[in-house]
């Protein structure tokens, strides 16, 4: 072999290397990328699970709040129905007169 085929040879080595290397770098750039963003995606998701804790009602506060609201109608309903006897009973009653 030549001088010059050598230094083909090494000229041809190196490319290859360096594209190997490259490709390498580019890989681990996004391999490196992409666990940012799941580490982003995960405090995020957390943040979102607290404010949801925090803001929106549970299964178990919704069905106290009804259960409390459905007394105070029943409440209402056995008013309205004591009203009605005693209107009856007003309505009933003999009239007396003087005399």
């Amino acid at each position: 072999m030549t001088a010059e085929q050598i230094m083909a040879a090494v000229a041809f080595g190196i490319t290859v290397i360096g594209f190997i290397f490259g490709a390498f770098w580019r890989m681990w750039g996004l391999i490196k990328e992409a666990g940012e963003k799941g580490d982003k995606a995960q405090r995020d998701l957390a943040a979102h699970k607290l404010h949801s804790a925090e803001t929106f009602a549970t299964k178990q506060g919704m069905q106290e709040q009804t259960a409390q609201l459905l007394r105070a109608i029943e409440g209402v309903g056995n008013r309205i129905d004591g009203l009605h006897e005693r209107l009856d009973r007003a309505f009933e009653r003999p009239v007396r007169r003087a005399g």
